[in-house]
């Protein structure tokens, strides 16, 4: 059956409960929705129609009933279809009741007492207490009349009168309200007018001041760790696993599995950051760790570092190194490093007795078959093999017998369900690449952390529910591309009997103007469109911080992101700059440097005089603080940028021209008195001018310069390197032809930089503000003859201009 005629199918299942067809619609569009009321309503025995009062309430058990107690969904609806639960009203008692008794068993007197079954409020009941609340509001009715707030004498009734139906309640209000007041008038329905705020007195020459009361954060900006529950509360239903043959699973930890597992953990948080050592992390990563390390720590608890090695032909010890030390770089520790491939014996004999009790099936299918029979949802003919058979078939799988794609193990779930991620997913493969088979010793290649033992590796959704549970991680915490994994995994841990970690997936983080695949970035630095992982144009965290970003601001940027479960929407890289420029605004000295260096002579300065003159390292810097400057020399050679000077002046221009007067900061006034072109009578070489010792005129330019130290001898040299944008699309993972929208401006190099002399005692990480030009950082390719800097950020901040959201 196609999807468009299952959901035909199941429309009409809903409007035969009394459903509008709106309603009925967007349940279609919600799959979680969709699964949930095909269940209740087979569950209730209405599948042939009912009255639109009991599907309305059917309606709301399927969208309200709490994740916690699913186990009870089946107690509760005989009281909806017997009518001993009549009314949304006493719906809403029986779901707060479920959802504080959780998966515990309870007395059905106790339910039936906080819900209201059995008694039955009469019209004439209802009349009588809405008469008595009128009454007692009789003042405030006649003087506000048709804008009283009905909600608030309706909640008023619900007091006196719980169990009465809320919309008998709502028009016997409305009735009796008429016969108080007539007719509405013009006036009723005038807005009323807000009173003004008196402004304080003010006292003879007193000022007053307006006052901005800072809006106060959430509890979750504050702390978003706030969102997760503790490990005690870990006896809830995880999921609601629908099957095909109409069965429901509800997978939970017994009271047993429980305490077993809060012994274990003395009652911890307990997560994981389990990265595939198959790449450099990127800033997605950074997410995870801020989710995984940060939980950990902000509630006392434990995070384990774990390689997801089960690929080793993709795996190196260079990339196992890289993690560990970016990790330690982003400011987190890990209680444990694990690797999945430590629990390689462990996943093998849980795999065996998922075959032993039926659950677990080797195919001979080839991926391209797998594929098609799984778009078609059919079964493979190696499905109901004997169990003995495949037991066997998977020793000599495991013994390096069977070639790649000639078997795979794959777990026997349901290949009619709803749920993609149930077609019989594949628990082992053979990887040849991964080892050889010698006639008469079967070794295997190399495993980068296990050796030559394997040559069959499970699966990620075999091997990652499996570790979580053996570790006894508490909060298993993923993107949401994940979510449709949930059942299978916890399917599997059900199946296997084992303790179930708490699941809660999140939004991935998506920056505009880049990459974020691994095997797009893999592509990118294998194919030399950049300059390894570490370059500065990447969104790796290598490379951001060899660009010159603090962990720090990484972290902030994280932060200020959350980690809710909103739409995986893209992130503008200007908001990743406002934190970066954030933090360098506080912490990077100021220097000066000239890009692009134009000649100037000040013709009235002696050739041999130098001054020696004082320049801020930073704005506020303190006239007693020798610390908070640096020297910087004045001669009469000095460079100033070559776009700081034009041949025609114009107002909004503050540069330097013919006849004009510049501030050099930190020093004096010049005046421009003459322009030397080169040989093309085009090309402006050199400018003379002369300079205002006594400060007298009061320019409105200020230029960043750079002067020869001394006669003859050339300032410091050093290399520069400007970054932009590595993309010229926002989202150029959509693109077909995503390479050809690399951008060919995303690098330029500027070796001949003039820089202070100050600045050459700079060293590997060192970071700068040059003053009009950015914040810099020194780079690692730098030598003692020669430094060279990375932009890290130019100084416009055009994220704040617009909103720091």
């Amino acid at each position: 059956m196609g999807d468009d005629e299952a959901n035909k199918e199941r429309l009409e299942l809903f409007l035969k409960i009394g459903l509008d067809k709106r309603t009925a619609e967007n349940a279609l569009v919600n799959a979680k929705v969709t699964a949930n009321l095909t269940a209740v309503i087979k569950e209730a025995g209405v599948v042939d129609g009912c009255n639109k009062t009991l599907g309305n309430l059917l309606y709301m058990v399927a969208t309200k009933f709490p994740a916690n107690a699913l186990v009870h969904r089946l107690t509760l609806l005989p009281y909806i279809v017997e009518s001993k639960i009549k009314n949304p009203t006493q719906l809403e008692a029986a779901l707060s009741f479920l959802s504080n008794i959780g998966t515990e068993s309870f007395s059905l007197n106790d339910f039936e007492e906080a819900c209201g079954v059995g008694i039955d409020v009469s019209v004439d009941q209802i009349e009588h207490t809405v008469t008595e609340v009128l009454e007692e509001n009789k003042s405030v009715i006649l003087e506000q009349r048709y804008r009283i707030n009905v909600g608030n004498l309706c909640g008023q009734v619900r007091k006196k009168q719980p169990w009465a139906d809320a919309k008998l309640v709502k028009n016997v209000i409305d009735e009796k309200l008429y016969g108080m007041l007539g007719e509405r008038t013009a006036t009723d329905d005038e807005k009323p007018l807000r009173k003004k705020k008196e402004k304080p007195v003010k006292a003879e020459g007193d000022q007053v001041k307006s006052v901005d009361t800072p809006v106060q954060p959430s509890e979750e900006e504050i702390n978003p760790y706030t969102i997760f529950p503790s490990p005690q509360e870990n006896s809830k239903v995880h999921t609601e696993i629908f099957f095909s043959n109409g069965t429901v699973w509800r997978p939970h930890n017994s009271k047993e599995k429980l305490e077993s597992h809060l012994k274990a953990t003395g009652g911890k948080i307990f997560t994981r950051f389990p990265p595939e050592p198959n790449g450099y992390l990127h800033i997605g990563h950074a997410k995870a760790m801020f989710v995984d390390f940060g939980l950990a720590k902000e509630m006392d608890g434990c995070c384990y570092l774990r390689y997801d090695d089960t690929n080793p032909h993709a795996e190196k010890q260079e990339y196992i190194d890289h993690i560990e030390e970016i990790i330690q770089w982003m400011g987190w520790k890990p209680f444990k490093v694990t690797y999945t491939s430590d629990y390689f014996q462990n996943l093998y004999d849980l795999a065996v007795e998922l075959i032993r009790n039926g659950y677990a099936y080797v195919d001979h299918q080839t991926a391209e078959e797998i594929s098609e029979y799984r778009k078609e949802k059919m079964n493979s003919p190696w499905r109901d093999r004997p169990i003995e058979e495949s037991l066997k078939l998977f020793d000599d799988m495991r013994r390096g017998l069977i070639e790649e794609g000639k078997a795979t193990l794959r777990m026997k779930q349901d290949m009619q369900s709803d749920n993609y991620n149930m077609y019989d997913l594949i628990a082992y493969r053979v990887k040849a690449n991964a080892y050889f088979v010698c006639l008469t010793c079967h070794q295997f290649a190399p495993h980068p952390h296990v050796g030559d033992k394997w040559c069959i590796y499970p699966s990620y959704d075999f091997a990652h529910c499996i570790v979580d549970s053996l570790e006894n991680i508490t909060h298993s915490l993923c993107t949401l591309e994940f979510e449709t994994r949930r059942a299978s995994y916890y399917w599997l841990l059900e199946v296997l009997g084992l303790y179930q970690p708490y699941v809660w997936e999140y939004s991935r983080l998506n920056i505009s103007n880049t990459v974020m695949s691994k095997r797009k970035l893999n592509t990118l630095v294998t194919d030399k469109h950049v300059d390894g992982w570490d370059d500065p144009r990447l969104m790796t965290l290598a490379g951001l911080r060899r660009r010159g970003v603090s962990s720090t601001s990484i972290n902030a940027f994280v932060r200020g992101i959350g980690i809710t479960r909103s739409d995986n929407s893209l992130i503008r890289y200007e908001r990743l700059e406002y934190h970066i420029r954030e933090e360098l605004n506080r912490t990077a000295p100021r220097i000066m440097v000239v890009l692009h260096p134009l000649k100037v002579v000040i013709t009235n300065l002696d050739d041999g005089l130098r001054m020696d003159l004082d320049a801020k390292m930073w704005p506020d810097a303190q006239a007693n603080d020798a610390s908070a400057f640096y020297k910087v020399p004045f001669t009469n050679v000095v460079y100033i940028e070559q776009s700081d000077f034009r041949t025609k002046d114009s107002k909004d221009y503050y540069g330097l021209a013919p006849g004009k007067s510049v501030l050099l900061r930190y020093a004096f006034p010049i005046k421009c008195t003459e322009v030397i072109y080169g040989d093309d009578k085009e090309t402006v070489v050199e400018i003379r001018a002369e300079y205002d010792p006594m400060k007298t005129t009061k320019p409105k330019g200020v230029l960043h310069w750079v002067a020869r130290p001394s006669q003859g001898v050339d300032p410091l040299m050093v290399d520069v390197r400007l970054f932009d944008k590595l993309f010229l699309s926002e989202n150029p993972a959509e693109l077909p032809d995503w390479l050809g929208d690399l951008n060919p401006k995303s690098k330029e190099v500027i070796t001949s930089a003039f820089a202070v002399p100050s600045l050459v005692s700079a060293v590997v990480g060192d970071k700068f503000q040059f003053e009009r030009l950015g914040y810099f950082a020194v780079d690692p390719d730098s030598t003692p003859e020669r430094l060279v800097f990375n932009r890290t950020v130019t100084l416009r901040d055009s994220y704040s201009m617009k909103g720091a959201k």
